[in-house]
């Protein structure tokens, strides 16, 4: 008889990160296959062979050869990959853990009749111009720039100011704002020669993201998200700040009816989604895009610190077919990006009984975190630094080019805004010049 196993996919440094897949499938008795680009393999064969570290739970990893930015690069791998294990275990269920293999692994469900979110919601998750294509309803006005029309696209005919992005990158990476030809034609030429480009309406409103859990296409949770971002003082949308509940009012019905809505057109059925809207001053909600993945920052983290009951054992749930459900906020979360002065990374310090900075480095696990009961005083949970000592910080053009951050909840709304207030004065991000001598702000 063929062993039962469950297929993760994506970032082995998202998959690692969130430890509670691995831990929950092992409860389960089933065997984990991970398959995740090539570019993870050393990390991998080191983490899975330590039997201190989560990653030891995995049986075996499948690496593949892609390009992130190169639509369709990474199916044929995890196909072939995937076709092998399909000889030698029973497949009970697959789950995209991050971004990179959403698409290939729509694929993979739909062909072992697993659950999944559906062939056409994660083709167009993995795609913005798809989202706009099966989305008008929810979209800004915007024009498909393949590769071949880029020099032919007629850019003194644009009404500016308008968003220009990639559309399969992630983490706001090349996403801008433009103001005028000459900066569109500039950046059209910062793009790679294949990739295909968005040019749509700029919207100005507040941001939001909706996490939604979906089984048998009937949607169970839904929560808005408070997002900010650096948009106010730069060309970039760098997320600065996730608030888990919204607490701004008048808005939740308009976004949660309109999120619906959008996962009814692209027939998602199963797993979670993660939604990112913003409203205009009319108060009419536009899709910036929706992934069908893991919400990714701290937003897991958030879900557990507002609930008290962690996002990972409803996500296996639904990927196994189990009833699954969720509860609905009980306190207020926030995660905080601080901005630095760009130089190389020297320390970072923390003035707080019982806090000190974690540094968990780009590849790093972050610490676990148990949740407060519901009314239990304003707490600051951890400081996180997911840089290492020495590196370069630059200006924030995209979410990899963030370094520290921190966890907070409280009972209500007023109490979390002061306590952020509080620790926003405790923490100090401390940098060097390159030909600053170390030690010299230490």
């Amino acid at each position: 008889m063929k062993p039962d196993a469950f297929v993760l996919t994506g970032s082995f440094l998202v998959i690692c990160r969130a430890p509670l897949y691995l831990q929950e499938l092992s409860r389960r008795g089933l065997t984990i296959l991970v398959v995740t680009p090539s570019v993870w393999r050393e990390q991998a064969l080191v983490q899975t062979a330590d039997p201190d570290h989560p990653a030891s739970a995995i049986t075996e990893v499948a690496f593949v050869d892609g390009d992130v930015n190169t639509e369709n690069s990474f199916t044929a791998g995890v196909i072939s990959s995937v076709r092998d294990w399909r000889e030698r275990y029973a497949i009970r269920g697959v789950y995209a853990v991050g971004e990179t293999l959403v698409e290939p692994t729509g694929l993979l469900a739909d062909a072992l009749g697993l659950p999944s979110p559906g062939l056409r919601a994660t083709r167009a998750c993995r795609s913005k111009y798809l989202q706009r294509w099966y989305l008008p309803e929810f979209s800004p006005a915007s024009t498909v720039v393949p590769p071949a029309r880029r020099r032919s696209f007629d850019a003194d005919a644009v009404r500016y100011p308008v968003v220009v992005k990639p559309t399969g990158r992630h983490s706001s990476s090349g996403v801008e704002t433009v103001a005028d030809a000459a900066e569109l034609r500039a950046q059209f030429g910062s793009y790679l020669p294949h990739e295909t480009v968005l040019v749509e309406e700029k919207v100005a409103g507040q941001e939001f993201s909706v996490e939604s859990l979906v089984q048998d296409g009937r949607l169970f949770f839904a929560s808005v998200t408070r997002k900010e971002t650096t948009e106010s003082g730069t060309r970039c949308f760098v997320e600065l700040a996730h608030s888990v509940p919204n607490d701004i009012e008048g808005v939740d019905d308009v976004i949660l009816d309109a999120n619906r809505r959008m996962l009814e057109a692209l027939a998602f059925r199963n797993g979670i989604a993660h939604a990112e809207w913003r409203v205009d001053a009319s108060g009419r909600p536009y899709l910036m895009e929706v992934a069908a993945r893991t919400p990714g920052d701290g937003l897991s983290i958030l879900y557990l610190l507002a609930t008290g009951v962690p996002l990972e054992p409803a996500i296996v749930r639904i990927a196994l077919g189990e009833p699954a459900d969720y509860p609905a906020p009980r306190r207020y979360a926030r995660q905080v990006y601080l901005e630095h002065e760009p130089g190389l990374l020297a320390d970072v310090t923390v003035d707080w009984p019982g806090i000190v900075p974690q540094w968990v480095g780009e590849g790093g696990l972050w610490p676990e975190i148990e949740p407060g009961a519901p009314g239990d005083p304003p707490a600051l949970r951890a400081v996180l630094v997911t840089k290492d000592p020495g590196d370069l910080l630059g200006p924030l053009h995209s979410s990899d080019d963030r370094a520290v951050s921190f966890l907070i909840d409280a009972p209500t709304a007023a109490e979390l805004d002061e306590l952020e207030l509080r620790v926003r004065q405790a923490v100090r991000v401390h940098t060097l010049s390159p030909a600053e001598p170390a030690g010299a702000r230490m």
